[in-house]
């Protein structure tokens, strides 16, 4: 290979990239050089933010904690700055979840930082945290138990080398449990084994599930686990990670001490230290409910494991494209009747991305995926099919998927036929409705070409548009010798009108 494509080669392969970890206590940021598969980490900047402080009954942010979170995110972006969008992947975590999706929040911080943000569900947050766990450990065949404890919830997953086989998250974390049992600042008996039991029910659902898993190592990740090991350690009670004993240790300690505020503990910070009680409990809950002895501690957690999806996704193919592969297979799709139809819809815009400014590098991802799955609610009922499908897509586990993609991909399968379902966009982000729907128009166009499902090929129209005013073009006389397809297309146009889209063809 001649020395300047080599150069090229290398230059492709290695990239610098962030991944930032909005969680319910602090926000992380990661920067890390990918060099030939291998990942460098180059940068590291976290705050305390405790964005789980905020939520209110309501579901919003208060506006101390928003105006906290803004500007750590502010600070975040100007580290940003140079970065191109495919390059950073934000990710919020148990309190983004929980926001009425009319808020704000997540508006005002995608333009604090520079960057859109991926709101995850708890089982993906399980996977991706057990993604960069498990790169941080030595590579083995033993099945291992991670957890993970956040400010709003605990991850728990099973897996076996890169692959978790079990996933949960359980709907605790340190700032959830210190403002339910110990908000007045005391650590009282009373309280710690009212803590420790609340924790012990959310862990009882899925208790026996992970017994029976004979898992043969635990590890521990993320700030609260982490601060728990230093101060184990630093006391003397346990020389490596964290023992069942050393717990029971540290439990007395913390009732000793009687309140937060005379917590005096070696290896514990003062920004740690309001939450520290709640975060004990949890863990202790944990260790009981599941009968570990001992955990060994992981440096790597949720951001680690976004850096080597985002990895994967460029170099060793996409997660999200081996789950709608399984989709399809589990729910017996008719996969060449899909792949014709993505076809069509990849085609259509191909033609339409600089005019309607398509240009994210995940839209054509998305219209493909919704392509092949816009028949998987056939499977539960033919009648309105479309609506069954878009129900399992928005509410099912999709590894590698975000709510927002979830919600996308449901608004488009939902409105791929009949009644142009304009209401179905506004849950997403204002910046993504509009092209949301503009996808929704190539997947009905192309779903239309195809109803008749017949493999032979069909012509490739072209489409043009100005505005709102779609002109679509067939090759000379084609129309007049598909009457069918003329009838639909003036059917079409009437349920775009409805959505102030005008479509004309010929």
């Amino acid at each position: 290979m001649p020395e300047d494509a080599v150069q090229a080669a290398d230059a492709a392969s290695t990239r610098t990239v962030a991944a930032v970890d909005l969680g319910s206590n602090s926000f992380h940021m990661v920067v890390a050089r990918i060099d030939a598969g291998h990942v460098q980490i180059t940068d590291r900047l976290k705050e305390m933010v405790r964005l789980g402080e905020g939520l209110t009954e309501e579901h919003t942010i208060t506006p101390e904690v928003a105006e906290r979170a803004l500007a750590c995110l502010e600070r975040f972006g100007q580290r940003l700055r140079d970065f191109a969008p495919e390059d950073v992947r934000a990710v919020g975590t148990n309190t983004l979840r929980q926001l009425d999706p009319g808020a704000d929040f997540i508006d005002r911080a995608e333009s604090a930082l520079g960057q859109s943000i991926d709101v995850i569900a708890g089982r993906e947050e399980a996977r991706l945290i057990y993604l960069g766990v498990a790169y941080g450990l030595a590579a083995g065949g033993e099945r291992r138990l991670v957890v993970d404890i956040g400010g709003g919830s605990t991850e728990m997953i099973i897996g076996r080398a890169f692959s978790p086989r079990l996933r949960e998250s359980l709907h605790m974390g340190c700032v959830s449990m210190t403002r339910r049992h110990f908000a007045d600042g005391r650590i009282t008996a009373k309280a710690m084994q009212r803590a420790e039991l609340s924790g012990a029910l959310e862990v009882r659902p899925v208790r026996e599930l992970f017994r029976r898993a004979r898992w043969e190592r635990a590890v521990g990740s993320s700030g609260t686990i982490r601060a728990i090991a230093a101060v184990v350690q630093a006391e003397g009670w346990c020389e490596d990670g964290i023992s069942a004993e050393s717990l029971v240790r540290l439990r007395e300690a913390l009732l000793k001490a009687g309140k937060v505020s005379a917590l005096d503990l070696k290896g514990l910070s003062d920004e740690r230290r309001p939450v520290f009680a709640g975060g004990v409990a949890v863990l202790r809950s944990v260790f009981d409910s599941l009968g570990i002895a001992h955990m060994q501690v992981s440096d790597y957690a949720l951001r680690e494991g976004v850096l080597y999806e985002m990895m994967g996704r460029h170099q060793q193919g996409d997660v999200r494209e081996r789950t709608v592969v399984t989709l399809c297979r589990q729910f017996h799709v008719d996969q060449e009747h899909g792949r014709r139809v993505e076809a069509t819809a990849l085609g259509l815009y191909r033609q339409l991305v600089t005019s309607w400014s398509l240009d994210d590098f995940d839209y054509p991802r998305l219209l493909a995926w919704a392509a092949r799955l816009h028949e998987i609610g056939v499977m539960i009922a033919h009648s309105q099919y479309q609506k069954h499908g878009a129900y399992l897509l928005r509410n099912a586990d999709l590894p590698g998927f975000t709510r927002q993609e979830q919600t996308l991909l449901a608004a488009l399968v939902l409105g791929h036929r009949r009644k142009f379902p304009v209401q179905e966009f506004a849950p997403l982000p204002k910046a993504v409705q509009q092209a949301a729907q503009r996808l929704c128009v190539m997947l009905r166009l192309a779903v239309l070409l195809h109803r008749g499902r017949s493999v032979d090929s069909k012509p490739n129209p072209t489409l043009q548009v100005e505005g709102e005013n779609l002109t679509l073009s067939f090759p000379d006389d084609w129309l007049s010798t598909h009457p069918l397809t003329q009838l639909e297309l003036e059917q079409e146009a009437e349920r775009l009108a409805v959505a102030g889209l005008q479509l004309s063809f010929g």
